[in-house]
């Protein structure tokens, strides 16, 4: 969730002092969904465009729907504007598969866009979650706002404790037992090489 119309990268890419890394960088700036796409790519490290689309799905949550004519095009752009990596792997459930996967220069440039803009984008999602639940509870009739009240506070818990659960600080990085390639935590493939994986939760269901 980005507020600028277009992220400037130039600023930011002239302020790192390995300057030889951003040679291949063409694009200086980028629009909030390629922004979104190459934070997604950076939290699996390296996925196939299949599995970008569903990322990119769960992510909007029903207010986009992701679709290969504008995912693909997009991923080969960012190809050839340096920011991303592409290879063939062999899929045990199918042919050759492109994953792709962010270049070093890539990364740098979203882990210092992140870190300058993240207090101002936490600020922006408090904002908006307490205008967004104001206007609900204010659409419903007044005998039944009290209720509604109690029924978004508990939900706005329930959000906030998925979110402190799901920083990754402190806790183990899963891997492919194949490939090594950082797996979610509710993955049942990999990936980068297609291996089956089985979630904790799942080996618990079957034990």
């Amino acid at each position: 969730m980005w507020l600028n119309k277009f992220l400037d990268l130039e600023e930011d890419i002239e302020k790192v002092i390995r300057e030889e890394l951003f040679r291949d960088i063409k694009k200086k700036k980028l629009t909030p969904l390629e922004f979104t796409i190459i934070e997604s790519i950076f939290q699996i490290h390296e996925i196939s465009g299949y599995d970008l689309i569903q990322k990119l799905d769960k992510h909007f949550a029903g207010t986009w729907k992701a679709s290969s004519g504008t995912v693909y095009p997009i991923l080969s752009k960012l190809k050839s504007n340096g920011f991303l990596n592409i290879r063939e792997v062999k899929s045990p459930i199918g042919p050759l598969k492109k994953v792709y996967s962010l270049t070093e220069a890539g990364e740098e440039i979203l882990k210092r866009k992140v870190n300058l803009n993240f207090s101002k984008q936490i600020e922006f999602i408090e904002n908006f979650l307490i205008e967004l639940t104001s206007i609900y509870i204010e659409s419903f009739d007044d005998n039944l706002q009290e209720e509604e009240t109690k029924t978004v506070l508990g939900t706005l818990k329930e959000t906030f404790d998925r979110v402190l659960q799901n920083v990754p600080i402190g806790r183990p990085v899963k891997k492919c037992p194949i490939c090594e390639t950082e797996l979610e935590n509710k993955a049942q493939f990999c990936s980068a090489c297609g291996a089956p994986h089985r979630s904790d939760e799942n080996k618990k269901k079957n034990e």
